[in-house]
């Protein structure tokens, strides 16, 4: 399988989820955003960090890059977008995912581990995941609280379009379990064709027992199955 991770001034998670997808046998081309045209692509990863160094807006000059026109069209066509914190930003600055992601409620920058709950398993990013299952993931953000209009949340309630939800180590998805303010705990959001992926927790950091955990494994696994 074929994937491309868009490097940014200031992406500092480009590496990262580069091992992640080379552990995995992925065929990996990292992409300068200066570039005009994507390599064959099955899949196209925006990763976290600090594009632009967050200023004007956190992903918001990383969107107008030219190579994400690119990865427009290709997520236009069907092709699958995995967009990890600064990339989920990204994605919504570009409107191929609706909403924001807001200053975190605390206005502090989090960056720890925290659980999240898998709401749907049912897309190419986390069918090797059984639904309800509670994995643990590093979050890193300054803007993680995800909001959106309540005509929009209902579409991704009726649609099953929240991928996952900010939960306890028990499951329990309350304010105590939010770590950013986030609408009713979402931590990861599908659009209406389930091609793209937002994301705020950090999939490639739990791949390894010796580091973290293997939590995230599942996810690039789905996407190769």
């Amino acid at each position: 399988m074929n994937s491309s991770v868009i490097v940014f001034p200031g992406s500092n998670c480009d590496r990262d989820v580069a091992v992640a997808l080379e552990k995995l046998q992925f065929k990996n081309q990292m992409v300068w955003h200066k570039e005009t045209k994507l390599p064959k692509s099955d899949l196209i990863v925006i990763p976290g960090g600090f594009s632009y160094g967050d200023y004007l807006r956190s992903g918001a000059i990383a969107g107008k890059s030219l190579i994400v026109s690119e990865v427009i069209k290709a997520a236009d066509s069907g092709r699958l977008v995995l967009g990890i914190c600064n990339g989920f930003q990204v994605l919504t600055e570009t409107g191929l995912l609706k909403g924001a992601l807001l200053r975190n409620n605390n206005l502090k920058f989090i960056n720890r581990d925290i659980n999240i709950k898998v709401l749907n398993n049912n897309s190419k990013f986390s069918g090797n995941y059984k639904k309800n299952q509670i994995l643990k993931m590093n979050i890193a953000h300054n803007e993680g609280n995800y909001f959106t209009n309540q005509e929009h949340l209902k579409e991704l309630i009726d649609e099953n379009l929240i991928a996952f939800k900010y939960c306890s180590k028990d499951g329990d998805v309350n304010e105590d379990s939010n770590p950013n303010g986030s609408l009713q705990n979402i931590a990861g959001i599908f659009n209406s064709k389930k091609n793209i992926l937002g994301m705020m927790p950090h999939p490639e950091r739990m791949i390894d027992n010796l580091i973290s955990n293997t939590d995230g494994i599942n996810l690039f696994t789905s996407l190769l199955k």
